[in-house]
């Protein structure tokens, strides 16, 4: 099966978005490790529709005016990694989660290495909000990204929240 790709500028650096049919399949860093994410052959589509409103939502959660994206997810992955990039899914905007609560909310308590090394490998970046897991002790730890966007994309959603409140 072949995917479609194009780049997308974003305040956090160039994306590379990739769907497969009428799904998006990931959201690739400008750096990204070629192993991180594992996809078969691409094209670039720079008019496939779920790419173009995949666009279109990221550029209204950056604007601010976006918390929650609304899009077909075609996670490929192992069923363990899918159960964790879903629950990755019902982190609220502008809060966070440890790995630990990830593996205890998905009913595994002691996988929490597992999880950490699943989130890891999160294909869907931004949508599946990776970068709202955290350490335990509260601090920023690895993100495909890099830890300055973590950081920034979590100022962005902790400032809007400010401004809702």
């Amino acid at each position: 099966m072949t995917y479609a790709y194009m780049t997308a500028g974003t305040p956090v650096g160039t994306l590379k978005l990739v769907a497969r049919e009428c799904r998006l399949a990931a959201i690739l860093w400008q750096n990204d490790k070629p192993e991180r994410v594992l996809l078969g052959a691409m094209r670039e589509d720079r008019a496939h529709p779920v790419l173009l409103e995949t666009q279109r939502q990221l550029q209204e959660y950056f604007s601010g005016t976006r918390e929650r994206f609304e899009l077909e997810l075609d996670f490929n992955g192992t069923d363990f990694q899918r159960q964790v990039w879903r629950a990755l899914l019902d982190i609220p905007y502008g809060e966070t989660r440890s790995y630990r609560q990830i593996a205890i909310q998905i009913g595994r308590p002691a996988a929490v290495r597992a999880v950490g090394a699943a989130n890891g490998r999160n294909p869907i970046s931004i949508i599946a909000p990776c970068h709202r897991v955290i350490g335990a002790s509260g601090h920023l730890t690895g993100f495909a990204g890099g830890i300055a966007v973590k950081a920034r994309l979590l100022a962005l959603e902790s400032a809007r929240q400010a401004l809702a409140a």
